[in-house]
């Protein structure tokens, strides 16, 4: 059995008003090893909304932290909210214990107001070769260089190559429409006797609705969520779950089901999906997601990291993020983690062929024609849960319990405005930018 190396403690923040929230958000963290000759005696208390889970986190402090100039404690995130409650509560104690703090763009931006300048870090970063356009995002809304791209990722298609001779006839993999992609489901359970499609639904399954589903039959989001349109979206995954193994609702990972063989298709986070690349590189394949009417909806992710105003160790803060964005941890965010650099520049030479896979099929997804790009929720803060919970909701009613399509959407659409209202939180892409709060269309 594999351990964490480091010890595991729930973190207490020094202000001692903070330490009944923070054991009741009861974060696990862990430390690397001790103080190293040269290395800065202080710890950085690094907090992420990433890798969060104990295998990802174990990866993260054994080989991605390895040799960090600076002493770390990662603490994990669970939810959203607990890094969103932490930053907030210890800008309001005017002193706090984390030093950096790294989430996707949407929610980083939620405390956006509590974090400092990183413009030195970013000039010194310079020749580092990130994108101009991820530099953009990380300043999260504001003109100021509030945070430094960390690492990237999507969601991708995932195929056992036994399922490729039942593709519908002239179907490209490469460019599938939603109607094919229903076909070739059918196909399969005809074929199999059994469905062999399979998707995340107790794991990241919401943005899968959001980011893929919906915009691909919309071209928007929340402005079109009551729509007619919306309406062919959840119909169309009610008539293709005929076609799904009913184990889905059980599934986080589909690395798990993709390896044991219960399912030969299905859609991921290209991090859960790592595992079954690296093992059996030879037997499977990676697409981009079908396209629907509106185009071929996808949902990059972009994680940076920040240092809030109360940082106790900012120095060593930005020390630690000059040391996650060189170039041989850059190149292990693809094979450790499943992520993809935000650095330029040739990253190895030795990446194994699963990594490889990864990364031509990201690339694929990115530069078709079709492409509709989304961006995970900005501004939602703690009402992140719930926006989650209207599209799991939708998904129960209609395509699970077949309620009638326009009064689900009618309910849960007044459910996301109370939501979006409650968060003061605009429209993001596909939606256009709104200058107010974002509002719920038909």
């Amino acid at each position: 059995m594999h351990r964490l190396k480091g010890k595991l403690s729930a973190h207490a923040p020094r202000a001692a008003g903070l330490a009944a929230l923070v054991a009741l958000v009861a974060i696990v963290s862990v430390s690397t090893a001790g103080a190293k000759p040269g290395r800065s005696q202080a710890t950085v208390v690094f907090m992420s909304t990433q890798l969060t889970p104990v295998t990802e986190q174990q990866k993260l402090i054994d080989v991605t932290l390895k040799g960090a100039p600076v002493s770390v404690n990662f603490v994990a995130a669970n939810a959203v909210s607990d890094l969103v409650t932490r930053i907030n509560a210890e800008a309001q104690a005017g002193s706090g214990t984390v030093s950096l703090a790294a989430a996707t763009v949407g929610d980083l931006e939620t405390v956006a107001d509590k974090l400092t300048d990183l413009s030195d870090v970013a000039a010194k970063l310079k020749n580092a070769g990130i994108p101009k356009s991820l530099m953009d995002q990380a300043k999260l809304g504001t003109n100021k260089q509030l945070s430094i791209p960390w690492m990237q990722a999507t969601y991708l298609m995932c195929a056992n190559k036994k399922a490729l001779p039942y593709l519908p006839k002239g179907a490209n993999l490469n460019s599938l429409t939603w109607g094919q992609f229903a076909q070739w489901a059918a196909n399969l359970q005809k074929h199999f006797g059994t469905p062999e499609v399979g998707f995340p639904v107790a794991g990241l399954f919401p943005r899968f609705l959001q980011g893929y589903l919906v915009p691909s039959f919309t071209g928007r989001l929340v402005t079109k969520y009551e729509s007619k349109d919306a309406a062919a979206a959840w119909l169309y995954l009610k008539n293709l779950w005929r076609f799904v193994n009913p184990q889905s609702t059980q599934y986080a990972f589909m690395q798990d089901p993709l390896l044991s063989g219960e399912v030969l298709v299905a859609w991921d986070h290209v991090a859960r999906l790592t595992n079954a690349l690296t093992a059996k590189p030879d037997d499977f394949v990676l697409f981009p997601a079908p396209r629907g009417p509106k185009g071929r909806g996808y949902l990059p992710v972009l994680v940076t990291v920040g240092i809030p105003k109360t940082a106790p160790n900012p120095t060593d803060a930005k020390t630690l993020i000059a040391f996650l964005d060189n170039i041989s941890q850059q190149a292990r965010t693809i094979t450790e983690h499943g992520f993809f650099p935000v650095v330029a520049g040739k990253l190895s030479k030795t990446l194994n062929p699963g990594s490889l896979e990864l990364a031509a099929a990201v690339k694929v997804q990115q530069s078709t024609k079709d492409a509709l790009p989304s961006v995970l929720p900005i501004g939602l803060g703690a009402q992140a849960g719930a926006y989650a919970k209207v599209f799991t909701d939708t998904f129960n009613r209609m395509v699970m319990n077949k309620e009638d399509p326009m009064t689900v959407l009618k309910d849960e659409g007044n459910q996301l405005q109370t939501l979006l209202t409650a968060a003061g939180a605009g429209c993001w892409q596909p939606d256009p930018r709104s200058s107010g709060v974002c509002q719920v269309g038909g």
